[in-house]
């Protein structure tokens, strides 16, 4: 069974999803240039919704498939976005990243203090070998966090998602447990 911790920095703390958290996503992933951005995140989004979402993450947490972190910040614990851990594969030693943050916190270096803390929970905690995150060719910002966290890009799926009715290319990125021990020293 995974392990979930509390994780921290000193601008951050990385704590389990709960069905608490439900009004605060709800609010948050509501704006529209958010669920512009990501590859499943509806635009209106549903009431009830993110009730929904976090009692599948919960599930599949509890099955060993994945792990949601609520990014707050400190110190008056402000919820901020969610990172994930998903798809876990166990036989390959591999799992997906995703993430996304509230829009009045874009471009402050949150994302990338967050995605340090789990690059070293899934390659140490997990034992992860591979750790790789897709992202739509138009939105370059979550692109260029993997590129400075020490991800490589591995290719372009064409026309990979339909994002409200537009078939729409991703990137695919990955880093390695050895590209992460190579920039961790």
């Amino acid at each position: 069974m995974l392990a979930q911790s509390t994780l921290d920095t000193t601008r951050l703390i990385l704590r389990p999803l709960s069905l608490a958290d439900a009004p605060s996503i709800q609010g948050v992933v509501s704006v529209r240039e958010i669920a512009d951005t990501m590859i499943s995140i509806p635009h209106p989004y549903p009431d009830g919704e993110a009730e929904q979402y976090i009692r599948r993450q919960i599930s599949d947490f509890e099955a060993g498939h994945s792990l949601s972190f609520v990014i707050e910040r400190k110190p008056e614990k402000v919820f901020s976005g969610i990172i994930e851990i998903r798809d876990i594969e166990r036989e390959h030693s591999q799992a997906e990243l995703s993430f996304w943050l509230a829009t009045e916190v874009w471009g402050k270096g949150y994302m990338s203090e967050a995605l340090k803390l789990l690059l070293r929970f899934g390659f140490k905690d997990l034992d992860l070998n591979r750790l790789y995150a897709y992202h739509m060719v138009r939105n370059p910002g979550s692109g260029k966090v993997l590129q400075k966290n020490g991800f490589t890009q591995e290719g372009v799926l064409r026309q990979r998602v339909r994002k409200w009715g537009v078939f729409e290319d991703v990137k695919i990125w990955a880093i390695l447990r050895r590209d992460w021990q190579g920039e961790a020293v």
